[in-house]
């Protein structure tokens, strides 16, 4: 074997993402053609599911379930500028919290249903002043959308759960972002991320519950988010 296909095999055996086709090899396996479709079909497919809100609902008992502009799931892709603004006429009330939780569908509605009430119920245990923390529920939702509902509930920080874009190797990733003193066009540079929140390999939701967790507490002492606040989160363990 080579130097550089024994680096690959490395780099392989470290992820269940396909690292390498090698055109010059021998025929694709038939199993792995149809283990390529089967993934396609399920990436195609996450995209225009719903998430169980039902079962979410039972779990979390958000404050409220709101829509954005979007008044579809076709116009919600062909345009993503409605996905980042609430529906005309929505309301809710100003009760100033420290943090609002907000879960959002975005492009993975089965990534919300896997993962969501998880990373919410471990983030709980590391910082159990979060229990009362409201939570909102967002239908044909983008990250963007938590901005103008924490600041309708006047909320001094904003946590964004959402489905990521699906992918050929995992079609179940959750995304999280994190912004300090939310309002309508604030900058994705005003945010932290912590995303490839899944079971498949991925950061597993008590893993990301760490990571945020740590992120949320820098936050409030920094009062700030995004490029002031260097995720420095692996070099520190939370005990609860």
């Amino acid at each position: 074997m080579s130097d550089i296909s024994s680096k690959l095999a490395q780099l392989g055996r470290m992820t269940p993402s396909r690292v390498r086709l090698d055109a010059s090899a021998s025929p694709l396996p038939l199993s792995r053609l149809l283990a390529f479709q089967e993934d396609h079909a399920a990436a195609k497919d996450a995209i225009f599911e719903t998430p169980d809100w039902d079962g979410l609902r039972r779990e979390l008992r958000p404050l409220a379930q709101v829509s954005s502009r979007a008044r579809s799931r076709a116009e919600y892709l062909k345009r993503p500028d409605l996905g980042r603004q609430l529906a005309p006429g929505t309301e809710l009330p100003l009760i100033e919290p420290d943090l609002a939780i907000v879960i959002a569908d975005g492009l993975s509605p089965p990534a919300v249903t896997a993962h969501a009430a998880a990373v919410v119920r471990h983030l709980r245990a590391l910082l159990p002043e979060l229990t009362e923390a409201p939570v909102c529920f967002a239908e044909q939702a983008r990250v963007a959308i938590g901005d103008q509902i924490a600041e309708r509930l006047g909320a001094q920080m904003v946590l964004v759960l959402i489905g990521e874009r699906p992918g050929l190797t995992v079609s179940h990733s959750l995304g999280a972002y994190l912004t300090w003193a939310p309002r309508s066009g604030t900058r994705d540079s005003a945010r932290n991320c912590v995303s490839n929140i899944h079971t498949s390999g991925g950061l597993t939701p008590p893993r990301a519950a760490e990571r945020l967790a740590w992120l949320i507490t820098e936050a409030r002492r920094l009062s700030t988010t995004g490029i002031g606040l260097k995720d420095r989160s692996g070099e520190l363990t939370i005990v609860s």
